[in-house]
């Protein structure tokens, strides 16, 4: 059975070094280094230029896209965020 609850992504703020700042729908927030998930053509652009990193926004679904369609999991943005904050 799974018991997780669904993460929405209410607002992202890009910072430099492919990172973005986060905040979820439950009240935490963070920052998560995403480099390490820009894998593959879609996001070959994103990785390369910071401006094409810097026009990640907001989905109508609590995630997070840049206008090319590239998207990642705000499951795993969540983790990722409410982790490496901690342990900053």
């Amino acid at each position: 059975m799974n018991t997780r609850k669904i993460v929405r992504i209410t607002e992202v703020r890009p910072r430099g070094a492919r990172r973005l700042a986060l905040t979820f729908d439950d009240g935490a927030s963070g920052v998560a280094d995403v480099s390490r998930l820009l894998v593959g053509p879609v996001f070959e652009e994103i990785l390369r230029s910071d401006d094409a990193f810097a026009r990640v926004t907001l989905d109508g679904y609590g995630s997070i896209v840049w206008p090319n369609g590239a998207d990642l999991d705000p499951t795993v943005l969540y983790e990722l965020a409410t982790t490496e904050t901690a342990a900053s």
